[in-house]
């Protein structure tokens, strides 16, 4: 019997590639607790896998190296968080004000509800590369959300499809930098009058129409 036939038996009824899930998870959640509580630069692989209670052999099973795993942590809680929105918004109500609290309200909420989520974002994504390059992906996978939420509650909508896109961009970016100062505590703020200030910023982009036709004339 070889090695590889041997690892893919269930063990104790669970089958291997179950197992395997198992592991992978453990280490994400690992990994999520060193960057969200340690800081990446204090990350090492016996490490990761001290905290998952994994032996170190179990790391490369699922991942090439930290930065992988790191990569990997990332792309887990941008995707529960993304979810979240879409969640929102599919429960909200069709209306312009209601869907936008809801999202932003789901949105700080899901940054909240685990603190290494917050130290993530006004700590860790400015500290590391390859972080602030799937900062830019991310950015554009909400400015997406944004444009087919704008699309789906307006039976008109006023802007270019070039001035939509920048919209998205820049209101996505600028929650992103906002919710990054304020979970660093530099805005002496509560998270009430942030929601209903951004809230209220949201709404303000549909005055951008008129605004853009006045310039041109």
């Amino acid at each position: 019997m070889t090695s590889s036939t041997s690892s893919a038996r269930p063990y104790r009824g669970m089958p291997a590639e179950q197992r395997r899930a198992q592991r992978r998870a453990a280490l994400l959640e690992a990994g999520l607790e060193v960057l969200g509580r340690h800081g990446w630069a204090a990350a090492t692989v016996r490490g990761v896998c001290k905290q998952a209670g994994l032996n170190d052999r179990y790391f490369y099973e699922s991942f090439t190296d930290l930065d992988a795993l790191l990569l990997a942590v990332v792309d887990d809680q941008a995707a529960r968080g993304t979810a979240v929105i879409l969640a929102a918004a599919s429960a909200a109500p069709h209306r312009l004000r209601a869907r936008a609290r809801a999202v932003v309200e789901a949105i700080v909420d899901f940054l909240s509800a685990d603190p290494r989520r917050g130290r993530v974002l006004a700590h860790e994504f400015s500290a590391h590369p390859l972080l602030q390059q799937r900062r830019r992906r991310i950015i554009r996978t909400l400015a997406a959300i944004f444009t087919a939420q704008v699309h789906e509650l307006l039976d008109e909508v006023p802007l270019s499809a070039t001035d939509l896109h920048l919209t998205a961009l820049t209101v996505t970016a600028g929650l992103w930098d906002l919710l990054t100062d304020w979970f660093r505590g530099d805005l002496d703020t509560g998270r009430d009058h942030l929601i209903d200030y951004v809230v209220a910023f949201l709404l303000t982009t549909t005055e951008l129409a008129p605004a853009l036709q006045h310039r041109l004339q």
